[in-house]
């Protein structure tokens, strides 16, 4: 294929009348987006249409107007309202043929999981005429790929992928992405980077690294941030042939003067890095929650290994269960309240010893809206760590909706945990 020396035309089509009712939030778009701009190509266009035929038809047949490439998610199913397939082969005038492959995986499938198999998933083995497929592992609905022409000297490609995200994200990086750089080769080669930050607010992040960085931004470093629950991103890229050495000096550059804020590269979760650390030191870990509800444990249990490492936790949301459990005095309840200081110290130590953990955190505030006094307000919480050197207490004030407080006050929790083990 003839490399891209412009920018591809990438346009990206969510079906599901779900997705504008407010039913269901369109992570697609986010997702590929980020894996496209990671990879050197941006989506110039994004649209959500409803499953309907004319909205589906004319959305596709008004992309492939303008784009090299057209990916087209969801409608691809076994139920009534996935016509996706059947609407794309019609537009581009294909009949549509069984695949026995895609037949023999979806009998597979069921069987594999000692279900019958609803006669209707058999449509999912047709494909339209001299279409690629895509293997889907994870699901019955393969991906499927057509080269439908040509944008001058550019190749032009439509690209249709199941809609669970379970589904949709490792066959698009086994497939989609292999094709995507075979049939648009980029001109010029593309680095990026993406480091994680926590415990600084995105404009204290700016700030520390934004004049620093002026003389590589000005060679052709390019300088992104994206705020999130807890933490910071902040992305490098740059092209052309001092690509590797622009994002490899600004990373020295952000590293340096952001240190231990900096806790992962790229995708990485922090969670996983604990999970990493703890593991590297053969050290053990416990949880006492309250304001969380489990929220620790359950991203904690999302790290494959976390077994390792992690022995076991406690969800002591009454003060009962806080006694009873955790090893709280009720003296201590009596004279602080349940979201105090203490409390989250003795919850801490006491989950230390029961478990005979290296590390306990301990979590317990008021998510609100109501329960906050002048001295506690809502939003107030007490994050613990208790281990052989003894207990410390960090007080946070997360005034956030109720979700949000979980998540933050878990964030904090890995964080002061994380901060521990890089400086023990």
């Amino acid at each position: 294929m003839l490399p891209n020396h412009g920018r591809v035309n990438i346009e990206l089509i969510n079906t599901g009348s779900e997705l504008l009712l407010g039913r269901v939030l369109n992570t697609h778009q986010q997702w590929i987006c980020r894996r496209l701009a990671d990879l050197g190509y941006v989506v110039t266009r994004q649209v959500a249409v409803p499953d309907t035929a004319r909205d589906i038809q004319q959305a596709v047949r008004e992309a492939l107007e303008r784009a090299q490439l057209v990916i087209v998610t969801g409608g691809l199913g076994p139920t009534s309202d996935d016509i996706t397939r059947d609407l794309i082969a019609q537009l581009l005038g294909k009949k549509l043929v069984r695949d026995p492959g895609i037949m023999a995986h979806i009998e597979g499938y069921f069987a594999a999981r000692q279900r019958p198999m609803p006669a209707n998933n058999d449509v999912q083995a047709m494909v339209p005429e001299g279409a690629l497929v895509l293997p889907n592992p994870n699901g019955t609905a393969p991906g499927l790929a057509m080269r439908v022409g040509a944008v001058g000297k550019v190749p032009q490609w439509l690209i249709l992928l199941p809609g669970p995200p379970r589904e949709l994200r490792p066959l698009f990086d086994a497939d989609v992405v292999p094709l995507l750089q075979r049939e648009f080769p980029l001109a010029a080669a593309f680095v990026c980077r993406t480091f994680r930050s926590a415990g600084l607010g995105e404009s204290a992040v700016q700030e520390k690294i934004k004049a620093p960085l002026e003389a590589l931004v000005a060679a052709g470093l390019e300088v992104g941030y994206c705020a999130r629950v807890g933490q910071v991103d902040v992305r490098l890229t740059a092209s052309g042939a001092q690509a590797a050495s622009l994002v490899q000096q600004g990373g020295s550059v952000v590293r340096g003067l952001l240190s231990a804020n900096i806790y992962g590269l790229d995708d990485e979760v922090m969670e996983a890095v604990v999970v990493g650390l703890l593991t590297g030191r053969h050290q053990t870990l416990a949880l006492a929650e309250s304001c969380t509800g489990g929220g620790l444990a359950n991203r904690i249990t999302h790290v494959p290994g976390a077994s390792a490492v992690f022995l076991g936790g406690l969800v002591t949301y009454s003060n009962a269960a806080k006694q009873a459990f955790a090893g709280v005095r009720a003296e201590t309840l009596g004279v602080h309240g349940p979201v105090s200081e203490a409390v989250a110290r003795e919850m801490a130590s006491g989950t230390r010893e029961k478990f005979g953990a290296d590390y306990a955190l301990a979590v317990t505030g008021i998510a609100g809206p109501g329960g906050g006094t002048p001295e506690i307000p809502v939003g107030t919480v007490f994050i613990a760590l208790a281990d052989a050197s003894g207990t410390v207490v960090e007080r946070r004030s997360n005034v956030y909706e109720r979700a949000l407080f979980k998540e933050l006050t878990a964030q904090q929790a890995l964080e002061i945990l994380r901060r521990r083990l890089i400086s023990a």
